[in-house]
Formats: C-alpha cells, sequence, structure tokens
C-alpha cells in the first residue's frame, strides 16, 4: 500500500536546540515531515517560496524581528499558508493579538511537546488552535465595532514591538538589556519608550515601570 504523502511544516525559530527537539517530534509522525527551520524573519518568505510547506510555526521573539509582524507579513504575500504561533508568554499576552493577525493557532512553549501535534492537525484541518476564553475575545472584536476610541489596554493601542518593549520593562530590564535582547541600539529603545508613554499618557519613566508591572501582574494572574 502506498504511504500517504507527508504535509511539509517549516518552523521558525531562533533557538536551534528547541527546533531540533520540535523536528525529531514532528517527524516521528507517519504524514508529517519538517521540511526546513529557519532562525530569522527575513529568512521566512524565500523559505516558503522555496519549500512550499503546507503550514508555518512561528516563533513570537525572532533574533531580527517580531511573530506578530512577520505573520502579517507572511499572510499578505501568501494567504493560503496556516500558520501556528508558538510563545513562552501566556496566550493572555498575545494569543489575540496573533490570531487577529492572521494565525489559525496559538500554543505555549510549556506544553508544545505534548500538544503541537495535535495543534498542526487542527490548524491543517482548517481549526483554530486556542482556548475557548481567546477564541471568544477574537469573535467579539471581529463582530462589534469599538468607536468609543477610550481604550487604554495595551494590548489595543500599541504596536507589536511596542507591546514586547513594555513587557520586558515590566520584567525589570533595563534599556540596554532590552536592546541586546530585540537586537536594536539604545536609542531606538528610547524611541519606542517615549513613544509608549505618550500613547498611555505617561508623564515619567518611573510611571511607566509601574504601570507595565501592574500590567503583567493584571494579565497573568
Amino acid at each position: 500500500m502506498a504511504q500517504p504523502e507527508k504535509r511539509k511544516v517549516l518552523i521558525i525559530d531562533d533557538h536551534p536546540i528547541f527546533c531540533l527537539g520540535m523536528s525529531e517530534l514532528i517527524n516521528k509522525e507517519d504524514d508529517l515531515l519538517v521540511c526546513a527551520s529557519v532562525e530569522s524573519a527575513k529568512k521566512a518568505c524565500p523559505a516558503i517560496k522555496q519549500h512550499q510547506p503546507d503550514l508555518a510555526i512561528i516563533d513570537i521573539s525572532l533574533k531580527d524581528g517580531n511573530g506578530i509582524d512577520l505573520v502579517q507579513e507572511i499572510k499578505k504575500h501568501f494567504s493560503g499558508l496556516p500558520m501556528l504561533v508558538l510563545s513562552m508568554y501566556d496566550e493572555s499576552l498575545y494569543a489575540e493579538r496573533a490570531l487577529m493577525a492572521g494565525a489559525s493557532g496559538y500554543i505555549m512553549k510549556q506544553e508544545a511537546i505534548a500538544s503541537v501535534v495535535e495543534a498542526i492537525r487542527r490548524v491543517l484541518a482548517g481549526d483554530i488552535y486556542a482556548s475557548s476564553s481567546v477564541k471568544e475575545k477574537v469573535f467579539k472584536r471581529l463582530t462589534t465595532s469599538s468607536q468609543s476610541g477610550d481604550s487604554t489596554s495595551p494590548l489595543d493601542i500599541l504596536t507589536n514591538r511596542e507591546l514586547e518593549v513594555l513587557r520586558l520593562i515590566g520584567e525589570g530590564f533595563s534599556t540596554k538589556e532590552i536592546a541586546d535582547r530585540l537586537h536594536l541600539s539604545i536609542k531606538t529603545i528610547g524611541t519606542y519608550r517615549e513613544n509608549i508613554k505618550e500613547k498611555l499618557n505617561l508623564k515619567h519613566f518611573t510611571g511607566l515601570v509601574k504601570f507595565a508591572v501592574h500590567w503583567l501582574e493584571q494579565i497573568q494572574h
């Protein structure tokens, strides 16, 4: 009997050990195959063109960019490609935004080893893989027009990169440490900080730090 054709998976993640483990897990399945893995957003679209995957797994944090921005970019150029976003961060922080950007699923790295194959199969079948609460939030966003314009939630008013900077501020990282982690200049991080303060109507950096810490505590509990 002929073997079923394997569905191809592209992994976009800049953690080599995690990539290797994920590849081994996926390749154990009779009908799935990791066709390639790349470590940067810049290499993602060329890899998609070259390997023609059936699904892309994308990490939120990449050396040269933000995974959610990459989801939007891939959606623009490869609209039919399903994407599963992988993150070490709680879904309350990024899942809703990832799905709104065009991903078909969101899974946390802590549970990925046990659940990734199920998530891949669900997404390949055309389903959305996320918690019920996240899917409900996305549905409400898509079906209600928010005309009030008075939202002060960072999830609503900050860009993906600004949200990432705010999270790192809340986790206690200095400007230099944030610049190093995101592979950006200290000046660029300073610009992001000023943009965040302006959007959140905060006058001083100490106020920004307090806001970031309190906000992280709220969404993670």
